[in-house]
């Protein structure tokens, strides 16, 4: 339960999420393989959207969907360097 809360809690910060990609991808202390392998999880899931609940179910379609963007976000985070989750504060622990 705890580890739903945290991710409910995350979606609602994705506002922050966006300057912290920013900064993610320009960062040098995050190696070009972890740049690269977050960017093709994103575009893969972008089109080739399999999805474990079909969008014609409006609402579960749709939360399937924040799920897999939640967790692909959560997993970048936890590569980034400690200084940057520290200034944006995206994930706490």
């Amino acid at each position: 339960m705890i580890r739903l809360w945290r991710r409910v809690k995350f979606l609602f910060n994705v506002r922050k999420s966006v300057p912290f990609l920013v900064r993610f991808f320009k960062s040098k202390d995050v190696s070009a393989g972890k740049k690269g392998f977050s960017v093709v999880l994103l575009v893969a899931y972008l089109l080739f959207p399999w999805d474990v609940i079909p969008d014609f179910l409006v609402f579960f379609g749709l939360v399937d969907d924040l799920a897999v963007f939640t967790y692909i976000m959560q997993w970048m985070v936890k590569m980034a360097p400690a200084d940057l989750q520290k200034e944006y504060r995206v994930y706490d622990e």
